[in-house]
């Protein structure tokens, strides 16, 4: 007789194979780790290579090429592709250009000879990403048509209005040592071009030295008289300058705003009439002075070289020599070096 054995029926059924309990284990953390992964990606910042970016440009009125380009918008249609976008900040002057610069308020700029080396000087850090050729007669030292003064000799122990630390800074400097004076033989009363504009006009200075569009348009507007300008005596060159961290950042940015501004600036020479109809309305000008100052002008924008760079270097060295700057500096310490 053959018998069967059943299991009781509160018996509890065999625990599963180990190798099954540890694939669940496993599925579950890996579960886990995926969600937890997937929520820190989340709260992530986006990568800093699909991340808009935004180029601050620092300009003058004076400026005019940036301000062609400003308002005709060809730069904002070079950087759509690369993702960038633009912004536009106004200053009164290079100077106070370099300043916002150096705060962090802007990424570019375009300025004269003289506020680079005062900026530098003070640690401001940029680079030299750009220049335009020599423009000696943009600038010039001027006196009222009724002054009686005929030569720079003649300035000694007079009052002269200039925009402290820039370019016509260093034509003053030079102008009177041409001529035997020192700085220190006349009496230089800093003002900003405005400023400065409506001391002259009053009569509460002697003479004032200053860049186009400004001279122009005192030239044509109240007869003022240039008693000498740059030519044989400066270089005048224009430098466009950028934060040395942006630059770093965004060499393809940097290459486009540089690309830009050489069409740009080849179109504004071929279409000096033209150019000056567009700009003449932003600088709040006539449209004559507008032009008669865009021939002083080369506008056409270069890498820096060495000779460049060179010359510059003087006009670091003046300044120190006349204690403006409170040390010696090297100005190829500033000069940029585009990524390969």
């Amino acid at each position: 007789m053959t018998s069967s054995i059943t299991a009781p029926p509160d018996l509890a059924p065999p625990p599963p194979p180990i190798r099954q309990s540890l694939r669940d284990l496993l599925a579950s953390v890996l579960l886990v780790a995926t969600l937890a992964l997937a929520t820190s990606l989340l709260a992530l910042p986006k990568a800093h290579a699909q991340d808009n970016v935004e180029l601050r440009i620092g300009y003058q009125k004076s400026a005019s090429l940036f301000v062609l380009q400003k308002a005709q918008g060809t730069l904002e249609k070079r950087l759509a592709p690369l993702h960038a976008s633009v912004k536009w900040v106004e200053f009164p002057a290079g100077p106070q250009l370099l300043e916002g610069l150096n705060l962090g308020s802007v990424d570019v700029g375009y300025v004269g000879e003289a506020p680079p080396i005062f900026a530098q000087a003070a640690g401001a850090r940029f680079a030299y990403i750009g220049y335009d050729p020599a423009a000696p007669e943009a600038e010039a030292l001027l006196v009222p048509k009724t002054s009686a003064i005929k030569s720079v000799a003649e300035l000694k122990g007079k009052k002269v209005a200039l925009n402290k630390g820039s370019n016509v800074h260093y034509l003053l400097v030079k102008l009177l040592e041409k001529n035997g004076l020192k700085l220190s033989d006349v009496q230089p009363i800093y003002l900003a071009p405005a400023d400065a504009r409506a001391a002259f006009e009053s009569g509460s200075v002697d003479a004032w030295v200053i860049w186009d569009p400004f001279a122009a348009a005192a030239e044509k507007a109240i007869g003022a008289r240039v008693l000498a300008n740059g030519k044989g005596v400066v270089n005048n060159y224009a430098y466009y300058l950028a934060e040395r961290n942006f630059a770093a950042k965004n060499p393809k940015v940097i290459q486009a705003l540089f690309d830009d501004s050489v069409e740009r600036g080849a179109w504004l020479k071929a279409n000096v009439r033209k150019a000056a109809e567009q700009i003449a309305p932003l600088q709040g000008l006539p449209v004559e002075v507008v032009e008669l100052s865009l021939h002083r002008y080369e506008f056409k924008v270069k890498p820096v070289p060495d000779s460049v760079i060179a010359d510059q270097q003087k006009l670091a060295d003046t300044f120190f020599d006349l204690k403006l700057i409170p040390k010696a500096i090297a100005v190829r310490d500033a000069a940029y070096q585009a990524a390969p």
